[in-house]
């Protein structure tokens, strides 16, 4: 047991992010776990093998436009003072003929040109042609788009709807992918309640959040029910859920009395870190047990939201083999100052406002946030009020070098709503 020394010590010394991060990262490997399913199915799958073409997309040559197919050699020397004078027929384009055709549609036997419908004129049978053809003008042969054997992605990528399209035009119904990760979400709490929360009780929201978090990030998440701070419950909980590729809990992370989950962690297996230099939410605690990760998120809701996407997001991409994209962002005024502490970097709430700040101290910050997007700073403090996430549009991150941003500064916001 090492309770009694984690809780005199407190965090007095905080590990800082990225070297937290990259400690938990390399204490896993990714899954080999592999499924075949079907191209309706694979949106956002990790492909296990390199995706190849069976066949030749188009299949046939086809016509690029609207017109007439043509052999190019009977369109030479014509113009719009001396056209070329075709008969129309149907079926295969013999010399001195045209067949009509339309985009997309099989180039007939016989034609290596077609001519746009705009650049000729019918009459009665006959067509006139007004341009001059090169062979092959207005073709799209057979296999322009994609090659027989042509490989389309690699293994690990992560399929798009647009790869979808791309494999179902060339004939693949069905891929092989990794599995999704599995995610074990345990809320933790003596105070917590499903509803109806009497004084003293709160009603449990971290677990709702983060699974859903993890499924919305490719995961394949299992919320389980509330256990209460108890050594012998958590043990049992966190033990029976390391079939999982990453264990996530909420709750009883930091050094108090009832903050049991660090050390049940370190008994079944180690813990890497406790205490990350990140505002809100340094009491995060991160381990391996069997050599499955663990996430030990803070109770308070914004803490914990925080922490779910700089600690699990990046694991479960990695042991499910996922493409961790950037947070999507976007550039904006703020509004007021946001401050920070030297060493710790600090994700404040923001929300944005096309309108510009009417409000602003000064004339130098109403100058410089008009018709321009700005960012109203909604919170840099207070952990549990969860409200300021909801009605919040992203946030803005302090680095560790700095003290804050000022007022009128241009600074980066990160949006966690649209992130995959």
């Amino acid at each position: 047991m090492v309770h009694d020394d984690r809780r005199t010590a407190g965090f007095k010394e905080r590990t800082r992010l990225a070297d937290a991060r990259e400690a938990l990262l390399g204490a896993v490997t990714p899954h080999e776990r592999t499924a075949r399913v079907e191209l309706a199915d694979a949106d956002g799958r990790a492909l296990a093998e390199p995706a190849v073409a069976p066949a030749d997309v188009p299949g046939y040559d086809r016509a690029a436009m609207d017109g007439y197919a043509v052999r190019a050699r009977d369109t030479y020397g014509a113009s719009g003072r001396s056209p070329e004078i075709l008969r129309i027929v149907e079926g295969a384009v013999e010399p001195g003929t045209a067949v009509r055709v339309h985009t997309g549609s099989d180039i007939p036997v016989g034609a290596d040109a077609v001519v746009k419908v705009e650049d000729t004129e019918r009459v009665g049978d006959e067509l006139e042609v007004f341009r001059a053809l090169a062979e092959g003008k207005n073709v799209g042969e057979r296999g322009e788009d994609v090659r027989k054997g042509a490989e389309l992605f690699d293994a690990g990528h992560q399929l798009r709807p647009s790869d979808l399209g791309l494999l179902r035009s060339v004939g693949v119904e069905s891929v092989p992918v990794y599995e999704r990760p599995r995610v074990a979400v345990i809320p933790t709490g003596e105070e917590l309640v499903e509803s109806d929360p009497e004084p003293g009780e709160v009603i449990e929201t971290n677990g709702l959040t983060v699974s859903r978090l993890a499924e919305r990030w490719g995961g394949d998440a299992s919320y389980r029910d509330i256990v209460v701070d108890d050594a012998d419950r958590l043990r049992e909980a966190i033990e029976s859920d390391l079939n999982h590729d990453v264990v996530v809990t909420t709750g009883g992370s930091s050094v108090g009395e009832r903050d049991l989950v660090p050390d049940v962690v370190a008994e079944l297996g180690e813990v890497l870190v406790h205490g990350v230099a990140l505002k809100p939410g340094h009491p995060v605690a991160l381990g391996v047990v069997d050599d499955t990760p663990l996430v030990m998120l803070p109770g308070y809701p914004v803490a914990c939201v925080v922490n779910t996407f700089q600690f699990l997001r990046p694991v479960l991409k990695h042991v499910g083999r996922l493409t961790e994209h950037p947070l999507p962002t976007v550039e904006a005024t703020l509004t007021r100052k946001v401050p920070s502490s030297p060493g710790t970097r600090t994700f404040a709430r923001v929300r944005l406002d096309r309108s510009g700040d009417a409000s602003a101290a000064t004339d130098d910050a109403r100058a410089a946030t008009d018709e321009t997007l700005t960012a109203e700073p909604t919170r840099t403090s207070g952990s549990g009020i969860l409200s300021s996430v909801a009605l919040s549009d992203g946030w803005v991150v302090v680095p560790e070098d700095l003290e804050g941003y000022d007022e009128g500064e241009t600074v980066t916001v990160e949006g966690w709503e649209w992130s995959a």
